[in-house]
């Protein structure tokens, strides 16, 4: 079952209060509670954090405006329902204006109404993703897909798909470039809570104060920058999975608030007195031994036990060979975009195989990017891969030369390639243009952009 939504009734006609909670309690869709005013709401948001407010407009002490202007300031993802007479129909229309999602005219119906809240958190998921556009646009720059066959790699991923299903904090351990987040993201696809949001972090990319603020969020006035409030990550989370990448890079003074927030779920914004209290499910990814870091001091050793509940392990590349010719496919169709996507020679597909690929699947995936771009012909040969690995003797190994050819970033592979291919028809512009598959112009911005020399 998919988790509860946390809805909030905020009416000062009790009768009201009654039957919406009675009619949409039926559903067992959402959690509810309610508010006889806008006063006791207030407290509520303060302590909660909800997806929907059904919220009157009139009502004594604090208006349902009120309410609506703080929930705007303070939690700005939760979307809110006005509840209205027809009386104050255009005063209903103006609270749109200024930020509520719709409104219900009394005597409501309620199929109305749940379709209403069902588009309403459709908008919420929607603000959510917004927010954390850029995070997912990086995270969606690379494959968002699991690839491989190789018996140790089903075993991984038939444990992952068990432990998805249970609420029980996951810590995936694995070298750089493993995947880790793409097995995070498989947890979360596979367990209840598929349908509320993933957030990511990366916990090594923030100083302390940044980090703690990204994560428990921070109130107005917080800091020097804090010019309004803003919700943490785990608020965005709510219902859903935090991601936690690179946790063993958080500092001896997070590591006592992200405990206390794992084991108890309430949290407190950085400079604020009201705690709030959230339902997210922690899984969390390191390139380190958590033992080592515990045992000099960098890592508590009570919160390695509270995140390791259940621990997967992402192999290393060079342990699942037998993949290899299955991700170079996978990336070659991939990075090859609108045109035909290139194949690799029996040689070349022998070297990737043998190669012990230190940076693990992201090198492999970055070095087929590279070949899609430079080989100049169809299929890719062993000579082509010569241009990461130098020429070794097929008997032997391969292994990255440490001349720094292997770290060639894809502009000076791009200049490389423009420059040989030049050379291999005569410096015709109108050749090269058409084997690179480019227009000449292109071509031409190309030769003046890395100041390539070409003989008159």
């Amino acid at each position: 079952m998919s988790r509860r939504y946390n809805l909030l009734i905020v009416d000062d006609e009790e009768p009201l209060r009654v039957i919406l909670e009675s009619e949409l309690g039926d559903t067992e869709e959402f959690a509810i509670d309610t508010a006889a005013d806008g006063a006791l709401a207030i407290n509520l948001i303060q302590a909660k954090v909800f997806d929907v407010l059904l919220l009157d407009i009139r009502m004594p002490r604090v208006s349902g405006i009120d309410v609506l202007a703080f929930v705007h300031d303070y939690s700005p993802t939760t979307q809110v329902i006005i509840l209205t007479n027809y009386a104050d129909v255009r005063t209903a229309i103006e609270t749109i204006k200024l930020g509520a999602y719709d409104f219900i005219a009394k005597p409501y119906d309620i199929d109305e109404l749940l379709n209403t809240i069902h588009r309403a958190i459709e908008r919420r998921q929607l603000t959510i993703d917004n927010k954390l556009m850029k995070s997912e646009l990086n995270r969606k720059a690379g494959s968002l897909e699991l690839v491989g066959r190789s018996p140790a790699f089903l075993r991984l991923i038939d444990n992952t798909t068990r432990f998805a299903a249970s609420d029980s904090f996951i810590l995936i351990q694995g070298a750089s470039g493993t995947g880790k987040e793409l097995l995070a993201g498989l947890v979360h696809r596979r367990s209840p809570r598929n349908s509320r949001p993933f957030v990511t972090l990366n916990c090594a990319s923030l100083p302390d104060n940044l980090l703690e603020s990204e994560l428990f969020g921070h109130e107005k006035g917080a800091f020097t920058s804090a010019y309004e409030a803003k919700q943490g990550l785990v608020e965005v989370a709510n219902g859903g999975t935090l991601f936690l990448d690179e946790v063993g890079d958080i500092s001896p003074a997070i590591q006592p608030k992200l405990l206390r927030f794992l084991e108890t779920g309430d949290f407190r914004r950085v400079g604020g007195t009201n705690q709030l209290s959230v339902d997210v499910r922690v899984v969390s990814a390191t390139n380190k031994d958590l033992r080592e870091e515990v045992k000099t001091g960098r890592f508590r050793e009570d919160l390695l036990y509270r995140l390791n509940v259940i621990t997967l392990q992402m192999p290393p590349l060079r342990e699942r060979r037998d993949d290899i010719p299955l991700l170079a496919e996978h990336f070659l169709v991939r990075k090859s975009r609108a045109r035909s996507p290139k194949r690799l020679s029996p040689g070349a597909l022998a070297l990737l195989t043998e190669y012990d690929w230190p940076g693990n699947v992201r090198e492999l995936e970055h070095v087929i990017e590279g070949l899609v771009l430079l080989s100049p012909g169809e299929c890719i040969e062993e000579s082509d891969l010569a241009l990461y690995f130098g020429r070794p003797e097929r008997h032997e190994p391969l292994k990255a030369e440490p001349d720094g050819s292997a770290e060639m970033t894809l502009q000076e592979m791009e200049r490389l390639h423009i420059q040989r291919t030049l050379e291999l028809h005569g410096y015709s512009r109108t050749k090269t243009a058409g084997a690179l598959g480019i227009s000449k112009k292109t071509l031409y911005l190309k030769i003046k952009q890395y100041a390539i020399l070409v003989p008159d």
